[in-house]
């Protein structure tokens, strides 16, 4: 997770909240941190809180073997430093493999695969194409039916994003974004991308209203208007800038969009980090993706999403981004979530 970049649009905006939907909750099992419960336990929390997927940063095997007959759906990621050598070799693809899907997938729901996370713009970006293909032929010679590759953006792909409508990704990712994007088009997979009211409303809150990034429905009093649409939350605007930035790439228009993180902060000392908005964002993005009635752009075409994160994590740098977490490490609750109210209107 990083500081997401949609923050010049956001502070362009004076305005406030609600919701449209999506349907697919899982959540983000993030392992920074030297104080978490074992995988079993973990997997149990997740089940008994009717979550129904799971995505992990990286491949551990004690977490992949407590997954077995689980049920759950699960994005498995790999290692950023390992980008470059699964990029360039293709053995190394076939051997990562063989050691962390073809021994679970008789018993293991795998989803997608996803190459590496948040390296684009930056060094690391010219490797995730490559190691996409690698790992696609790996898992097809593999006898592996059904996982999809990808890889996980921030919106700092975005350079421009306000209004929705003009969402294009900038310069400095678009070479990198692109063929990829024509890359998982061609295959019916979806790009991931990490999307965060809370950095945008926490740069400038006196120009983002928080009932706006929250999703706070009840108290929505004005919208965003954008050729006609209107938009009462953030969540809604920067997935549907993603989707205009893909609709310019060609070869990239029919690219679906999964948001593989969302969350808000209970605590870390900063703007609007408090238990309160954490727990009202969150119970906002579940109920509003469990709709399904899709965004403005795309009404009625279901949004699938990841909340970040499970718990709060000890290793992760101080401030903020300790305090993301649902639980804290000995499994008691830092806010009640209701997964059940996915499918509620909100």
């Amino acid at each position: 997770m990083m500081s997401a970049l949609w923050i010049a649009a956001a502070c362009s905006l004076l305005l406030l909240s609600s919701s449209s939907g999506v349907e697919g909750i899982g959540v983000n099992y993030g392992m920074i941190a030297n104080n978490l419960p074992s995988p079993d336990k973990v997997i149990a929390l997740y089940k008994s809180r009717n979550i129904t997927d799971v995505r992990l940063f990286h491949p551990d095997t004690a977490v992949l073997a407590a997954l077995q007959g689980s049920g759950l759906g699960v994005v498995l990621g790999t290692l950023n430093e390992d980008l470059s050598r699964l990029a360039s070799d293709a053995s190394f693809a076939a051997s990562w493999v063989q050691s962390y899907v073809q021994p679970f997938v008789a018993a293991v729901r795998f989803r997608y695969v996803a190459a590496g996370n948040e390296v684009i713009p930056g060094d690391l970006a010219a490797y995730v194409l490559p190691a996409m293909r690698n790992l696609e032929s790996a898992l097809r010679a593999a006898g592996v039916a059904g996982v999809q590759v990808t890889t996980a953006v921030s919106t700092s792909v975005l350079g421009s994003s306000y209004p929705p409508s003009q969402g294009a990704f900038s310069e400095a990712a678009v070479a990198t974004v692109g063929p990829i994007a024509s890359f998982l088009a061609s295959r019916s997979a979806p790009l991931l991308v990490n999307v965060y009211p809370y950095f945008a409303y926490s740069a400038d809150p006196s120009s983002v209203p928080l009932d706006y990034a929250l999703l706070q429905s009840a108290s929505a009093a004005a919208v965003v208007t954008d050729g006609g649409v209107a938009y009462t939350n953030m969540f809604d605007a920067i997935v549907d800038a993603v989707y205009a930035a893909l609709g310019r790439v060609q070869g990239a228009e029919g690219t679906e969009v999964v948001v593989s993180e969302t969350g808000w902060p209970s605590g870390g000392a900063g703007a609007g980090a408090t238990v309160g908005n954490a727990a009202a964002y969150v119970n906002n993005v579940v109920r509003h993706v469990g709709s399904g009635r899709g965004t403005p752009r795309r009404p009625g075409k279901a949004v699938e999403a990841f909340i970040f994160a499970m718990f709060n994590e000890n290793q992760k740098p101080e401030g903020v981004e300790q305090h993301f977490g649902m639980f804290q490490p000995d499994m008691t609750e830092v806010y009640h979530v209701d997964f059940t109210a996915a499918g509620s209107s909100s």
